[in-house]
């Protein structure tokens, strides 16, 4: 409970502040804890935020193990990350939200080092998800080429939907699914004739 509680004060002060503008004293005054409290459950600040990118993939791992394995690698990946996308807006209580989802992405948009830190291989369920289609371990070079090429298309698709946010009052995960579709698109393009 208190972990959920230190996430959810991250999330709302990440998202109204930015997340270089937010310190881990704000989050633990919030959650009504002290500093040394949060450090039980998050080593840094970098930590907690990780947790919601890790929040994210780990839905996303599970719609990538359902994809039929004769599909690219690549095409796989949208379709179990615009299937978690899409799963968003009909979660149930306590399930990764519409909501919750646009406000990660707003907090990863808001550091450039919280930007790096989410497309760095960590070997995410997403990658052993991965890793077990490709048929070899996770820290295989393929596994981790294919994860660094998706982790830059992501970034870019994520790019645009702050170029939106910036111009837009409201964006919607409808707004965030268009602007990965349209990203993909041009992705393929340049990609096509290449063999997985």
């Amino acid at each position: 409970r208190t972990r959920a509680t230190l996430i959810d004060a991250a999330v709302g002060l990440c998202d109204r502040q930015g997340f270089d503008g937010t310190t881990v004293d704000q989050i633990a005054a919030i959650a009504d804890v002290s500093p040394r409290t949060f450090s039980r459950y998050f080593a840094t600040k970098d930590a907690i935020a990780l947790a919601l990118v890790d929040e994210v993939l780990d839905i996303a791992a599970r719609e990538l193990a359902l994809q039929p394995v004769e599909l690219g690698n690549f095409e796989a990946l949208r379709r179990a990350y615009l299937a978690m996308a899409e799963h968003t807006k009909f979660a149930s209580e306590g399930a990764l939200s519409s909501k919750r989802l646009l406000q990660i992405l707003r907090i990863t948009l808001s550091s450039a080092t919280l930007r790096q830190a989410a497309v760095e291989f960590r070997a995410s369920a997403v990658d052993v998800v991965l890793a077990e289609r490709m048929g070899v371990s996770v820290n295989n070079r393929r596994v981790k080429l294919v994860a660094a090429v998706w982790g830059a298309f992501v970034i870019t698709a994520l790019q645009q939907v702050a170029l939106d946010m910036a111009q837009a009052t409201t964006v919607s995960i409808d707004d965030v699914v268009d602007a990965f579709g349209a990203t993909y698109a041009e992705f393929a393009v340049e990609v096509a004739g290449l063999k997985e």
